[in-house]
């Protein structure tokens, strides 16, 4: 079975061969060493890389990622029912940062919602910090209306 070097493997996913080279240190990826000391990696790592770039694309952190990989049975590239699953399990996660990038978008050109009350014209408004009590930070966007 043919393998790939790290720069096929990066040049195929688009990813770069430092990342490549964290992603097996973070055991995301594995190799294997050729008699010169190369990596070498399976056709399937492509897949891997490409679930790995999607995952992160949503949002996902390496942590959530390979425990998503880890959970797969013998370690394998995710298939297409896995990948369902996987997707199912996150969507929870993924409606709520939907939803706060709903809100940044709808509410960002007047305001941030940090309860400053700096802008006179607010339509958020925030008397007496009433916000402030909620917690740090821009809380008329990170919290649910």
């Amino acid at each position: 079975m043919a393998r790939l070097s790290i720069g096929e493997l990066a040049e195929r996913s688009g990813v770069a061969p430092s990342a490549l080279r964290y992603y097996e240190s973070q055991r995301l990826i594995e190799s294997t060493r050729s008699e010169g000391g190369q990596r070498r990696f399976t056709r399937e790592t492509l897949r891997r890389v490409s679930f790995i770039r999607v995952a992160q694309q949503v949002g996902l952190s390496l942590d959530e990622i390979r425990d998503a990989l880890h959970s797969l049975p013998e370690k394998r590239t995710p298939t297409e029912k896995d990948w369902q699953e996987l997707s199912a399990s996150w969507r929870p996660r993924l409606d709520a940062q939907i939803g706060l990038l709903e809100r940044l978008r709808d509410r960002l050109d007047s305001c941030i919602g940090c309860g400053c009350l700096s802008l006179k014209a607010c339509h958020l408004l925030n008397p007496e910090d009433e916000v402030g009590e909620h917690g740090p930070g821009p809380r008329h966007l990170i919290e649910e209306p």
